[in-house]
């Protein structure tokens, strides 16, 4: 059982340098404690997901470039999220129109090589079955 995760939820990537808010359209119809609620299809980058702030992957082309050019010294570039597949884990008995609600305990794959994860809920009382 985990915390749905709502417009407003903080989330921190492995190789991102700072925790932005996740937004979440009210496509779903859901809301808990007034905020729409985030489903395991709510992976749209710059919508749903947002930057976070610099990435240190090198597997992100900006951060090779510019560590090329800083002769091996590790230089974040400019965080760009590709999110690979959906949310999971997710509750899957708790249902939205979209599907299954994402949780705080729901992670997101991102093409570079990090792990997006949710790191706050801003309510903690709607909990999932």
């Amino acid at each position: 059982m985990g915390f749905m995760a709502t417009t407003g939820s903080l989330a921190k990537c492995s190789f991102g340098m700072a925790p932005m808010p996740l937004t979440f359209l009210p496509t779903s119809m859901t809301m808990a404690c007034g905020m729409p609620v985030g489903a395991c299809t709510d992976c749209i980058p710059f919508l749903n997901v947002p930057p976070f702030a610099l990435c240190t992957s090198l597997c992100n082309p900006t951060t090779a470039a510019l560590t090329a050019a800083a002769l091996g010294v590790l230089t974040p570039g400019p965080c760009i999220p590709v999110p690979v597949g959906m949310w999971i884990p997710t509750a899957p008995t708790t249902m939205v129109m979209t599907g299954p609600v994402i949780t705080n305990s729901s992670m997101l794959p991102c093409a570079y090589g990090g792990m997006i994860s949710i790191s706050v809920v801003p309510q903690m009382v709607a909990q999932t079955a």
